[in-house]
């Protein structure tokens, strides 16, 4: 089957650093910190008090209250993100082309508050006051449902479950939906709110967060020599993907062109990643490869980045790995560094980082990179955002149970 091109047209953003994609990015290249105290509940009890919320999103602005009542963040943020996108892209959605148009996406935890609010409920005033709307807030899947229902698109409505790849394999799956001709635009792109006792109970539990609680803002330092963990973050990052000569028939402004995609599985461990780094550099492997390029074509990589010691450690090993002596040559970000990490949402929001890197020419930061690992030594763009050429980009997603997705970007010229 021929396969069709397939271009961003569209971008929403809604992040620990702005709602909107305008203020998320200006404060992304001017290496501001979406990191503070944690507000959403008292967190005085536990190990790691500290989070990357978003803070200036009023579902008022948005919804009604009764509609509002009834969402949960994630789907709220969801909803919000692929409206500013659609926005953005100029597409008009109407009868005789809303089966051509999908929505993809990807939520690695879906509705935690809600579950736990209402499990609440059931332990102190019985069954009966379980809501009936609990369910249909919870499910991963909401976020595509309602996005799909707001939008009208009637065409793949599906959401992808795959922890904090959950992201970038929606970007995945919507770039084959419209490459091999099921669709012609899809929303995609992910979506995640667990900042909640229990989701932030249960990470740092695993001991998997920064107990820098004195010092939030330089918590994420991801690739620095003394991190220790990430940074649990929220919001959604959502993407108009549409096939090019679709895009161009209408005039749409297009951010870039999406040009291969990978995905593997380390089959290896429940939360942690191989020493070596084998299972992401597979799928960097097979991304390049259904992009139809070599290693020496990238120039930039928004990295996983998450600040763990594992991950930071692993994923500059598998880079070293596929891109050998180019691996010194590479302008490598993690944004988490200053949005902490979304989980399902990461992908969604790393995918829109890297196309407006691409269409600006401009490398975001990584910040609080002090003293490098001795294990990280590679160009981390540290500090302050470097403008450059850019005509090739990558964009990494790996998660607990061993999944790894990677999205391949190029600069769109003609």
């Amino acid at each position: 089957m021929l396969r069709r091109r397939v271009v961003v047209t569209g971008i929403g953003l809604v992040t620990p650093l702005g709602t909107g994609k305008d203020k998320t990015w200006n404060n992304l290249i001017n290496g501001k910190s979406g990191v503070g105290p944690i507000t959403r509940f008292d967190a005085s009890g536990m190990r790691s008090r500290i989070a990357a919320e978003v803070t200036d999103f009023d579902a008022l602005d948005h919804f009604d209250k009764k509609s509002a009542k009834h969402l949960d963040f994630f789907v709220q943020y969801g909803i919000v993100a692929a409206r500013f996108a659609v926005e953005d892209s100029g597409l008009s959605i109407n009868k005789t082309n809303c089966e051509r148009v999908g929505v993809i996406t990807g939520c690695g935890m879906g509705g935690l508050p809600t579950i736990e609010r209402n499990y609440n409920l059931y332990l102190e005033r019985g069954a009966k006051r379980i809501s009936p709307f609990f369910i249909p807030m919870a499910i991963p899947n909401m976020a595509s449902g309602h996005i799909s229902m707001q939008i009208g698109a009637k065409g793949p409505n599906l959401a992808l479950s795959t922890a904090c790849s959950a992201g970038t394999h929606a970007v995945g799956e919507a770039m084959r939906s419209i490459a091999f001709g099921f669709s012609d635009v899809v929303v995609t792109g992910g979506t995640e709110s667990v900042i909640c006792p229990l989701g932030v109970g249960g990470f740092a539990a695993m001991k998997a967060l920064s107990t820098r609680n004195d010092d939030p803002e330089k918590a994420s330092r991801p690739f620095e020599q003394d991190r220790d963990g990430f940074l649990i973050a929220e919001g959604a990052g959502m993407l108009v993907l549409e096939e090019l000569e679709h895009a161009l028939s209408r005039g749409a402004d297009i951010y870039a062109e999406v040009i291969g995609s990978g995905a593997t599985s380390d089959a290896y461990h429940i939360a942690a990643p191989p020493e070596d780094g084998n299972g992401a550099a597979r799928c960097m492997n097979m991304a390049l490869q259904d992009a139809g390029i070599k290693a020496e074509d990238v120039d930039y990589i928004n990295a996983h980045g998450t600040s763990t010691p594992l991950n930071d450690r692993c994923e500059t090993a598998a880079i070293k790995t596929v891109f050998g002596d180019h691996a010194k040559k590479l302008a490598i970000s993690s944004t988490k560094s200053m949005t902490g990490h979304a989980l399902g949402a990461a992908g969604g929001l790393e995918a829109a980082f890297t196309a407006l890197t691409l269409k600006e020419q401009i490398a975001p930061p990584t910040i609080n990179l002090e003293t490098p690992s001795i294990e990280c030594d590679l160009d981390y763009v540290p500090h302050v955002a470097r403008k450059m050429e850019i005509k090739t980009a990558i964009s990494n997603s790996f998660g607990f149970g061993g999944t790894n997705g990677v999205v391949v970007m190029k600069r769109f010229d003609s």
